[in-house]
């Protein structure tokens, strides 16, 4: 997971990188928003951290900008303001969370975390990998034109490898989103029904789209060969 901090006080950036690096991040920074912007432009990024009070611009303006251009990673506010005027406009910007200075590192860690699981902000109805589509709408799944018939919790996990194309998903991320619960005890239950959509999706096309990435788990993946 590559996260971009975006954070005028060096201190602070420090501070931020070393935790969430210690936490198995990949962390950039960058201290201004005209460097924060050019290194999105340049790469990608599955979260942003984002300090509104930087020395060439605000970071409100700098979100509306990362949204105007259809970034859609989550972007975590970090800001000393913490009056409901403030969220509410940052909220309106795009912004996927608020955290107030002075904050504990446990709960910023929490709260990337959480963002991490959610995933990108998706705002299509039709999602499609090669020529496997699902409708998020009808709740609808064809391959190759024809229909696949999908268990609400089947379902769910092919929609959360869907919004994740392309990104390996462990066992542990999926059974809490799908299941809603902790890992523990649920050791067979995601492999199971990763053998379901399988048979279901994969069986009699010559490409197979559900990926094992041995020892970290499971992708869909248009260049998938296992």
């Amino acid at each position: 997971m590559r996260i971009l901090a975006i954070e005028d006080e060096e201190r602070l950036l420090g501070i931020l990188s070393r935790s969430l690096k210690a936490e198995g991040f990949s962390v950039d920074g960058a201290g201004t928003a005209q460097e924060g912007l050019e290194q999105i432009k340049l790469s990608h990024y599955d979260l942003v951290i984002l300090d509104l009070q930087l020395p060439d611009g605000s970071g409100t303006s700098l979100l509306r900008q990362i949204r105007q251009q259809q970034r859609k990673m989550p972007v975590l506010v970090l800001t000393a303001r913490g009056d409901i005027e403030s969220k509410v406009e940052n909220f309106e910007a795009g912004a996927d969370d608020y955290l107030t200075k002075p904050f504990a590192l446990a709960e910023l860690t929490i709260r990337v975390q959480a963002l991490l699981r959610r995933g990108p902000l998706i705002q299509e109805n039709v999602l499609k990998v090669d020529n496997l589509e699902l409708n998020r709408l009808t709740r609808q799944v064809r391959r190759g034109g024809k229909r696949i018939e999908l268990s609400p919790k089947e379902y769910s996990l092919l929609e959360y490898l869907f919004l994740h194309t392309g990104r390996t998903l462990s066992r542990s991320m999926i059974v809490e989103r799908i299941w809603d619960q902790s890992f523990e005890g649920l050791t067979n239950i995601v492999d199971v029904y990763i053998g379901h959509l399988r048979h279901k999706v994969d069986e009699g096309f010559d490409t197979k789209l559900i990926r094992t990435v041995r020892g970290l788990g499971y992708s869909l993946d248009p260049h998938s060969k296992s």
